[in-house]
């Protein structure tokens, strides 16, 4: 009975690494490398958020056909809006809010609250399927754009 609680244990905490890897690969470090390019990462998260409204607008075109193929892409257009509205909100958390707003900054509580709008926007866009919800995420990322201007070379 040890065993098998042992051998249960193991292949969760193996299974747990082997499927955060990926996360944990995607975030930029987090040490002060100096490699930033923060409208890249804003232009990635509209990117992100068109997505998620195409992603909507395609689950509401395939809404109430029945047919398999339909159903089938129905959740494919479901699983994509998740994982790309997904992707928003580990690029605010693990990327802009870890390292870019900084407590001495001007305007902080100001950039926090920008900041935490994008990843309520982002959470709102996966749970619901409303083309509003889209464009209020893309009104939100747009709003930060002003803190992270492109870098002329």
């Amino acid at each position: 009975m040890m065993k098998d609680l042992k051998k249960s244990v193991i292949c969760f905490v193996v299974a747990t690494f082997i499927l955060g890897l990926p996360q944990l690969l995607q975030a930029h470090c987090q040490i002060p490398c100096g490699i930033y390019d923060d409208a890249a990462r804003v232009q990635s998260m509209r990117e992100d958020a068109a997505t998620v409204e195409k992603s909507i607008r395609l689950i509401m075109e395939l809404a109430g056909k029945t047919d398999a193929q339909s159903q089938n892409q129905l959740v494919r257009w479901v699983m994509n809006k998740e994982v790309h509205a997904q992707k928003i909100i580990t690029s605010i958390s693990d990327y802009f809010l870890t390292q870019r707003v900084k407590p001495d900054q001007q305007g902080y509580v100001e950039r926090l609250k920008k900041h935490h709008f994008v990843i309520l926007a982002a959470m709102k866009a996966k749970q619901n399927a409303d083309i509003k919800v889209a464009k209020s995420l893309i009104e939100s990322i747009d709003d930060l754009a002003a803190y992270y201007p492109e870098h002329k070379k």
